[in-house]
């Protein structure tokens, strides 16, 4: 009986030491790639210097990423499976909105300064759901070991690319919105340009050209600053909704004419013009950079689904024996070096240090609690009840591991990007991203552990 239990217990104690090295040993091989990232691009050393890595994250934007999510989701799709897989992109909604909640609590608790209370939510509720989900993926499918089965990376790119269009959606409309100026804080920043301006120093207020501007912005979007419009850096939205702007008195200029009967009379005129809402709802849909969302690798996702649910098309790319599978192999190649090249170019970003930053220590701990601890857990709950509802794959261990990753990646590096774009809190943001993907690499490995213990009975 001793016998049996001794034996017991090592076989358990060697299975649990397993599990952990398996999933530990994926994120030790992404922070090899970071820390190498880190020593190329340090300021110290400059071995590599930050235009390369601006470069570099524009090939991974335009080539590399389109790349691998056209040729393992167009491989993986299917008419049948598409409808399947309806819970990945309302996962992303539901981690946002359970962020958001959080994300308000932090609010009340911290008490950050107010002209970052919606910072502090964007921050808590927006996860990666792109390159670094498809990085962690890339890297547990590449252990032998794994316990996802044979299909692991084709299965993981198809399932974190069919959910990144939702997100694109949600930073195009909700986040580009919400990461406008303050108006009270707009003002108080403007009235001090002009003060600057009167001094005659304006020249040293001029923005910062593409050299030194910091790699955080281009990390994951390049170019996004050259979407730049007229209102993108005030606070356009709320002054239509303060009727601050001088928009809705020159939309529908008054018409004094004569004549009580006439179409052009003035009655007439005022029962054709659009009420208030209806056209301050009409301003907002204008300004709201939508157009933007066909980049790349939304485009290559699009083709992906396109062709991939196209029995016709798709045996014309996919499979060894169709006639274009060298275009297919081809894209395959390129796609392999996404994972590399991105981690690569997170370390370049984390090499320029965090910024200083007026959002105070306890808010940014409690973000990074919210976002690197509570919520993974909160999102463990989601995948079980929806499972427990029938909402998920059958059996399908990437299926739920890709779910619960939603919930456990730190804040969008996207979200810096749009902080330039719109004037809005730009070195918090890069101070808040810096900590958060600094302390990532702890809450990543506790979780990616409970995760493999827990997704077989998920």
């Amino acid at each position: 009986m001793m016998r049996y239990l001794n034996e017991l217990y090592h076989d358990k104690m060697k299975s649990s030491g397993e599990d952990l090295l398996s999933a530990i040993i994926p994120l030790m091989k992404l922070l090899s790639l970071t820390v190498i990232g880190l020593v190329l691009a340090h300021p110290k050393t400059q071995i590599i210097p930050r235009a390369t890595f601006r470069l570099l994250s524009k090939l991974v934007f335009a080539l590399f990423l389109p790349c691998l999510i056209f040729t393992e989701l167009g491989e993986s799709i299917t008419l049948e499976n598409f409808a399947d897989w309806w819970f990945i992109p309302v996962n992303v909604l539901v981690s946002t909105a359970i962020g958001c909640v959080l994300g308000f609590l932090v609010v009340v608790i911290c008490r950050p300064p107010p002209q970052f209370r919606r910072f502090t939510i964007i921050m808590t509720a927006f996860g990666n759901t792109g390159n670094l989900p498809l990085a962690i993926v890339g890297s547990v499918c590449h252990t032998a070991d794994n316990p996802f089965g044979s299909h692991c990376h084709s299965r993981g790119v198809a399932y974190v690319s069919f959910s990144s269009w939702v997100s694109v959606i949600l930073v195009y409309t909700l986040v580009y919105h919400m990461m406008e100026p303050p108006l009270e804080y707009y003002e108080i920043v403007e009235d001090e340009g002009e003060i600057v301006e009167e001094g005659g120093e304006i020249e040293e207020e001029q923005t910062v050209n593409d050299a030194s501007r910091p790699l955080l912005v281009e990390a994951e979007w390049p170019g996004i600053e050259d979407k730049e419009t007229e209102h993108s850096k005030t606070p356009f939205i709320a002054r239509i909704f303060q009727n601050i702007s001088n928009v809705s008195q020159t939309s529908f200029p008054d018409v004094e004419t004569t004549g009580e009967g006439g179409a052009n009379s003035p009655r007439s005129i005022r029962c054709l013009a659009e009420p208030k809402v209806v056209r301050r709802m009409r301003i907002v849909a204008e300004q709201t950079p939508i157009q933007h969302i066909l980049q790349p690798p939304t485009i290559a996702s699009l083709l992906a689904i396109i062709i991939g649910t196209v029995p016709q098309l798709k045996a014309f790319l996919f499979g060894y024996d169709a006639p274009l599978s060298f275009v297919t192999d081809s894209l395959e190649i390129l796609g392999g070096a996404t994972v590399p090249s991105v981690m690569l170019i997170l370390g370049g970003m984390l090499a320029e240090g965090p910024n200083d930053s007026k959002l105070g220590l306890r808010t940014t701990v409690g973000i990074s609690i919210a976002r690197l601890l509570v919520l993974p857990v909160l999102g463990i709950g989601v995948v079980a009840l929806s499972d427990k509802l029938n909402f998920l794959v059958h059996g399908d261990a990437m299926y739920r591991f890709v779910l619960l990753m939603q919930y456990t990646t730190p804040s969008a590096i996207l979200l810096g990007a749009i902080a330039s774009l719109r004037g809005y809190a730009v070195s918090e943001a890069s101070a808040l991203l810096f900590w958060q993907h600094v302390f990532a690499l702890f809450s990543l490995s506790v979780y990616i552990v409970i995760y493999f213990k827990i997704i077989p009975y998920v």
